[in-house]
């Protein structure tokens, strides 16, 4: 059998569906094997996309996404990608391939020390130099990668290595299920008792809270507490928003009228909590909260989020636990509810119905548009802090947001494999223009595939998010502009379909039209101005003046 083979049986036996990437002529051998397996390859047009693509996958099932790529140039496309699973915690393995390691030709042609290269941006990054270690690596990297806190691994397969032929006794090594423990009896009395004792407790919820079912016990512990919970951007839809103990969630980095909610608790309880999601030097800025952290592990000590107590196991059985030691008390949450009606106009209400096409107007069509369980996915840029304020988010994996890489780019690659995954959903990817353009190739590949999803491209002819960051330092305007392709006309050029907006009255039934699946079976573009005006006051003037509702 030959190294190859095995390796791509390997994959087989931990479940692999799909693998994302370019192939080189040093991974030719991998590709073989892959074309004689059940293994779907999906040839992307840039491997930055692969890695973006595969890093989706790995957030959306929990199971890790594959992507492959050559040496040299290959390997590093990938990186971007690659880092952006690791920081958000989305499981993922990265294959490239390599020069022979056992009679080299080429000098350093291409050569670099990938290996090396990945380990900042991997849980585990190697190199396979025998081929008998290829079930124990790929094994082990699977295992890796959806430990907690998930993440990226990368293995290397020199050519020479994938080309040799192994023995069949070396088999692959069957995937055992990860029993995740539960938390010490200790930490769960503890915690109980610090919640018992608080007068306003609040909950701070962030992705891994999505992992496992554990919204269900969410849902459950705060129906018989009474306690109220705001998200992350990764965390958003853990608690549906149509809840009336959710707070929404956070977006901008500064103080924002949900923030006033953490201002009045006297007890944070972090669930799932990661700091990379949101700066705790913003809800704690004080450094007089008491805080409760119930993970999957031990939270990073950070200088603004010391917890009092640590829970550590599984999540929702965690949150089980606790409640069972609470029952049956339950928190007034009058302030709470208080401040959410206040919230429900601010962020659903007010601007929803402008007659420009600013950002609330488009967040609020965006809504009317999808389903609850129909899929957003924001690429990177200012439109971003408006859809996580104001886009009311229903259910789980459903608004799909970057903030801890935050990398332009992701938007297009993340909704194609969002649209894979789901393929009865809605799926919107929504982008600028400056972040379509660093990977609108893919456009033929989601043609390609015949992935009915729509890219709404919000665009304003620069770096939008840059230039308010820059006019709020008080420099003057420089270097943030550029020219853009006819969108419609670019599209077109791919086989898809484009649109474009002309008012805000016509963007819904732009949207609707492009949703329709009868007119509709590929990728629709929608090119939409926007009109960021209000950028400043909105978040500048008016967080500046921000006081908070007075409590009892």
């Amino acid at each position: 059998m030959k190294a190859s083979d095995l390796f791509v049986r390997c994959l087989e036996a931990e479940g692999v569906e799909y693998n994302f990437g370019i192939p080189g002529e040093e991974n030719l051998h991998i590709l073989e094997s892959i074309r004689k397996s059940k293994i779907r390859f999906i040839t992307t047009r840039h491997e930055q996309a692969a890695a973006f693509m595969a890093a989706t996958y790995g957030r959306l099932t929990g199971e890790v996404g594959v992507c492959l790529a050559t040496l040299g140039p290959g390997a590093t496309n990938l990186v971007t990608g690659i880092a952006h699973a690791h920081l958000g915690g989305f499981p993922l393995l990265a294959i490239t391939g390599q020069k022979a390691i056992r009679k080299q030709s080429q000098g350093g042609f291409q050569v670099l020390d990938v290996v090396n290269m990945m380990q900042s941006i991997t849980k585990r990054s190697v190199q396979i130099k025998d081929p008998q270690s290829i079930p124990k690596e790929v094994r082990s990297m699977f295992k890796t990668s959806q430990m907690e806190r998930m993440g990226s691994c990368h293995i290397e397969i020199p050519e020479d290595v994938a080309s040799e032929e192994v023995a069949e006794k070396f088999r692959p090594h069957q995937p055992v299920p990860i029993i995740r423990p539960v938390a010490h009896a200790d930490a769960i009395e503890q915690a109980a008792e610090l919640i018992r004792q608080a007068q306003h407790p609040l909950i701070l919820v962030s992705s891994r809270a999505q992992r496992y079912e554990a919204y269900k016990d969410l849902l459950r512990f705060c129906n018989e507490t009474n306690i109220y919970v705001i998200h992350t951007q990764l965390g958003k839809g853990v608690l549906s928003d149509a809840h009336k103990n959710s707070l929404f969630s956070f977006g901008v980095h500064r103080h924002d009228l949900v923030n006033c909610a953490v201002d009045y608790a006297d007890l944070l309880i972090t669930v799932g909590y990661n700091t990379v999601e949101f700066p705790p030097s913003i809800w704690n800025k004080d450094l007089d909260k008491k805080i409760v952290d119930i993970n999957f592990t031990h939270s990073l000590q950070d200088i603004y989020n010391p917890p009092l107590c640590e829970v550590i196991g599984d999540v929702g059985c965690s949150l089980r636990c606790i409640l069972g030691q609470l029952r049956p008390q339950a928190f007034e949450g009058q302030y709470f509810a208080g401040l959410k009606e206040r919230l429900q106009k601010v962020l659903l209400v007010d601007g929803a119905e402008d007659d420009a096409l600013k950002p609330r107007r488009i967040v609020a069509d965006c809504r009317k548009a999808l389903g609850p369980e129909d899929v957003i996915f924001l690429d990177n840029g200012i439109y971003k802090l408006w859809f996580s304020r104001h886009y009311p988010t229903y259910s789980v994996d459903t608004f799909l947001a970057d903030n801890a890489l935050a990398s332009m780019g992701a938007g297009l690659p993340g909704a194609m494999a969002t649209k894979l995954m789901h393929p009865d959903k809605k799926v919107l990817a929504v982008c600028g223009d400056g972040g379509f353009m660093m990977n609108s190739q893919e456009l033929e590949t989601a043609v390609r595939l015949k992935l009915h999803l729509v890219v709404l491209i919000l665009n304003d002819n620069g770096f939008g998010f840059i230039k308010w960051k820059q006019q709020g330092e008080g420099y003057p305007d420089f270097a943030l502009d550029y020219g853009n392709p006819d969108f419609v006309k670019y599209a077109e050029s791919y086989g898809a379909r484009g649109i474009k907006v002309e008012s805000a009255g016509g963007f819904l039934p732009v949207l609707q039209q492009a949703f329709d699946s009868k007119e509709n079976k590929g990728p629709v573009v929608i090119e939409c101005p926007i009109d960021y005006s209000e950028n400043a006051e909105t978040w500048g003037k008016e967080l500046d003046m921000l006081v908070c509702p007075a409590g009892s």
